[in-house]
């Protein structure tokens, strides 16, 4: 999960510290032309800020669909980084797919999008300090707040199709939020993605994962190499809660791959398993949100 022992191991891996994701790719252009070339293919999409009204603010978020017709939606919980030109690039690959993807600011109570910018360094460990300190504020209740002004904010767009469930993915910090998500609206929700998620399947009694029977949703849980050295447990946990049930499953170790390999701007980023991670989520939502 992403802690400073991840850190400690992208060290030990060789891995640049850099500021890859504020210079080389400080822009969405520039960012969708280190993307590979296959994954700006696809449906016209048309994207657009957004607002939406929770209990306890206004959430700034991205929302992006195809230029036409009506698809099922996808919400997305981004990593500790939050909602940056990353995840906005990564939602407009989706949404040509086929899907109507709304990217939020889990930090909104605290801080506009993006926390981390050319000024607002990651590897600044001030930076890293205040949004860690952000994230343990993000409880299940918090998140359920959250999750149920998203999930209304969906369902009122023109461009998603209410007859078909909903999916939603997480990254890092994001993937017990899936599970939360899954757990809060059972009849909605149809499919969650978990990619590199911290602290899904714990020996604690409120760990997210004991939520899963009481949801209807398909999942994938995309498990990172050093992650697994670190908790080994927890695909076994998650195993022993999926194997029973009828819907769509998928639990993996990416060997090679380190925690945050998924969006494209980060230090781990590793292209080959994350495509990978990429065209299993598409299987679920394809065979989850038919």
């Amino acid at each position: 999960m992403c802690t400073e022992n991840t850190e400690a191991d992208l060290d030990r891996a060789g891995m640049a510290v850099g500021r890859r994701s504020f210079t080389a790719l400080a822009g969405a252009g520039a960012l969708a032309a280190a993307l590979p070339v296959r994954a700006m293919a696809g449906k016209p999409v048309k994207g657009r800020d957004v607002t939406i009204k929770t209990d306890d603010g206004t959430c700034d978020a991205y929302f992006v669909a195809p230029a036409e017709g009506r698809h099922p939606a996808i919400l997305v919980w981004p990593d500790i980084r939050g909602l940056r030109p990353a995840f906005r690039q990564m939602a407009d690959r989706l949404a040509a797919e086929g899907y109507a993807v709304l990217t939020v600011n889990p930090f909104y109570r605290w801080q506009k999008s993006p926390v981390v910018d050319a000024a607002n360094d990651f590897n600044d460990p001030a930076i890293r300090e205040k949004l860690f300190g952000y994230l343990k504020q993000l409880t299940r209740p918090i998140v359920e707040t959250d999750a149920k002004a998203h999930l209304a904010f969906l369902d009122a767009q023109k461009e998603v199709d209410t007859k078909r469930k909903i999916g939603t993915t997480g990254y890092c910090m994001g993937g017990a939020m899936t599970i939360y998500t899954a757990a809060l609206s059972p009849n909605r929700v149809g499919a969650a993605a978990s990619f590199h998620g911290g602290g899904v399947a714990t020996d604690k009694p409120d760990s997210p994962h004991l939520l899963i029977d009481d949801t209807n949703a398909g999942y994938l849980f995309a498990i990172a190499d050093n992650d697994d050295k670190e908790t080994p447990n927890e695909k076994l946990l998650l195993a022993e809660v999926l194997k029973p049930r009828p819907q769509w499953h998928e639990v993996e170790v990416y060997a090679g791959a380190m925690h945050g390999w998924c969006p494209p701007d980060g230090r781990a980023y590793n292209e080959a398993a994350a495509e990978k991670a990429w065209a299993r989520m598409l299987e679920l939502f394809k065979t989850e949100l038919a």
